[in-house]
């Protein structure tokens, strides 16, 4: 359609009122149906209109998602390749690392793209791909995140039981689980978006799709669809986030008082962590427990999560880690005599 807008006929109906009266109104209507979308493409408005700054941008993103590609597939063929990071938490490192590359797969690479064109468009079909895919990887996500918590506090807190409680089964099991919420949660929502009618207005202001963007451009009512998306995704990031710091203060605690009040080391070690999920939940609570703001603000916090945390993570799980760290030296010993045998 690219931005025109085609005129359906109008049919009148007549609908029967409980006074016994009749009520004479105008639909619109198409030859395929009243629910059908008008809108076959969607404009993202992007994120500058400066051609400087869209060159600064694409660069920034551009380098930034090779980072995130190499950083995290490397944890995964790290904790495939070594057998000492066979544990419980590698495991769901590993899941993270691997998450996260379809986390920021899932917008930067469009992005980088309309950085370069100067009409950005997205078609209804990729548009409504987009905001599942979205849903399903931050589902994902969430559980990792907590499934990754609730390891740290079993090892920290309960450590003669950890092996038992953190048994290869229940690790496989949060994995299964985190995709099965992602699925769950993105199609719950969808399932109302993809029948909305989109009739008219076509522009998105950012650089990806998602629900309360979309659900404000549809012709018709929003108030209960806002309702689903907050009572969905803004309870969602609103539980895993306080169940994250509830665990985070809950290991501070245990480690003061096994450690007379010593919390140096623990507190460098979970404050990373703590960083990561404060930058990942902060869009989403901004954006969905108070869901369809006026400004446009949330784009820019949006790119912390399919950007600045996946690349953050591999910094934070290597450079501070001294198994990671072993690991790489061990495989750097091992290409070295490969190489020479």
């Amino acid at each position: 359609m690219n931005g025109e807008y085609t005129l359906v006929p109008l049919i009148l109906t007549y609908h029967f009122l409980s006074s016994g009266g009749f009520k004479l109104a105008l639909l619109p209507t198409s030859m395929d149906g009243l629910n059908d979308s008008l809108v076959s493409e969607f404009v993202l408005l992007g994120l500058s209109t400066s051609q400087r700054t869209k060159v600064f941008l694409m660069l920034t993103f551009s380098l930034l998602y090779i980072g995130i590609i190499l950083g995290n597939l490397f944890i995964v063929f790290l904790v495939i390749a070594d057998s000492h990071l066979q544990s419980p938490m590698y495991f769901l490192l590993a899941n993270l690392s691997f998450n996260d590359v379809w986390v920021s797969s899932t917008t930067i690479p469009k992005m980088i793209s309309d950085l370069s064109n100067e009409y950005k468009v997205i078609s209804f079909q990729g548009c409504m791909t987009q905001i599942c895919f979205i849903h399903i990887m931050g589902g994902v996500e969430m559980v990792l995140l907590i499934a990754m918590a609730f390891d740290r506090y079993t090892a920290i807190c309960k450590p003669l039981h950890y092996l038992n409680i953190m048994s290869p089964k229940r690790c496989v099991s949060f994995v299964v689980t985190g995709w099965v919420t992602g699925v769950i949660h993105a199609m719950s929502q969808f399932a109302f978006v993809i029948n909305l009618p989109f009739c008219g207005p076509n522009k998105v202001d950012s650089f990806y799709c998602d629900f309360p963007r979309i659900i404000k451009l549809a012709c018709t009512e929003g108030a209960k669809f806002e309702f689903v998306v907050a009572a969905n995704s803004g309870f969602m990031s609103m539980g895993t986030f306080f169940l994250l710091i509830l665990s985070y203060i809950f290991i501070l605690v245990t480690v003061w008082k096994r450690s007379s009040g010593d919390l140096s080391k623990a507190f460098v070690t979970l404050s990373a962590h703590i960083t990561v999920v404060v930058l990942f939940f902060t869009p989403c609570m901004f954006l969905y427990v108070w869901p369809f703001p006026t400004s446009s603000i949330d784009k820019y916090l949006f790119i912390a999560d399919f950007a600045i945390t996946p690349a953050l993570n591999p910094v934070i799980y290597t450079l501070r880690n001294k198994d990671i760290k072993i690991a790489i030296q061990r495989l750097s010993k091992r290409g070295h005599y490969d190489r020479f045998c």
